[in-house]
């Protein structure tokens, strides 16, 4: 049974890299429908292959999904991030049932409009430093690689898996600053914006919160780690999905009730 969605925004999958978790991603894209799917940035990243060129046939896989949706109706808008900056150049196009956007607003079944971005364009670490971001994203796939061992042997020990970048994100105040920061400034844009809200990516860290000004702030998350997707089902309510978690219980709902309850 496949779950159905009116949208669903996955960013941040960082295909291209061996930190992205393609198999979830995979089943992920297998077991859902929708009618529009947004790629909210860093879907390629372009900026790995820098340091050498990593694309195994999964990854490839996961495209020719994407493009098969659009074939069979799914209105798919790819907004490209800081990692997959190039491809905002070409920005307009159509390719293979694919629209590149820079940005775009959506509209939810129940009226309320979002401005979809990728986010890292308020990020001022990307935005003045880029040097410093690309060093940074270094770091993070190489925290991702001690991560992915640690939780083999916390697999054999019979323990849960554990993120450390999560962990640190939750208790270095630094971090939870810039994080409180970043969504103060996204509140700002939808204000003079004119919309109810926004929905981005960039910082890996799905959520709906409540912001200032009566705005809803919307992240994605990312298939680096949480595998989460936010969805908006048909009455236009938002959630998200934490695929590793809700995949079975989702997929066991009986069909007149396929969608994800929302939070």
């Amino acid at each position: 049974m496949s779950l159905k969605y009116r949208s669903i925004w996955i960013s941040d999958t960082h295909l291209g890299t061996k930190g992205c978790k393609a198999e979830q991603l995979r089943d992920f894209l297998d077991n859902v429908d929708c009618d529009y799917l947004y790629l909210v940035g860093d879907i390629i990243d372009l900026w790995k292959f820098k340091s050498g060129f990593y694309w195994p046939a999964l990854h490839g896989d996961i495209v020719q999904r994407v493009m098969n949706k659009a074939k069979k109706g799914t209105r798919v808008i790819y907004i490209p991030g800081n990692h997959d900056e190039q491809f905002r150049k070409h920005a307009g196009m159509h390719v293979n049932g694919i629209d590149i956007q820079l940005n775009a607003i959506h509209t939810t079944r129940d009226g309320r409009k979002f401005l979809v971005l990728h986010g890292d364009e308020f990020d001022s670490i990307v935005c003045h430093n880029k040097n410093l971001a690309y060093i940074g994203g270094e770091a993070y796939e190489a925290l991702l690689v001690v991560n992915r061992w640690l939780n083999v042997l916390r697999t054999k020990m019979g323990y849960q898996y554990w993120s450390i970048s999560a962990f640190l994100k939750h208790k270095v105040k630094n971090i939870i600053s810039f994080m409180d920061n970043y969504q103060h400034i996204l509140s700002l844009e939808a204000q003079k914006r004119q919309v109810d809200g926004i929905i981005c990516g960039h910082i890996h860290h799905a959520d709906i919160t409540e912001m200032e000004f009566g705005k809803t702030y919307c992240n994605c998350g990312d298939w680096v780690e949480s595998c989460t997707a936010l969805v908006e089902d048909a009455s236009g309510q938002l959630s998200i999905v934490h695929w590793l978690e809700q995949s079975a219980q989702l997929l066991d709902q009986p069909l007149e009730t396929p969608y994800a309850e929302a939070v």
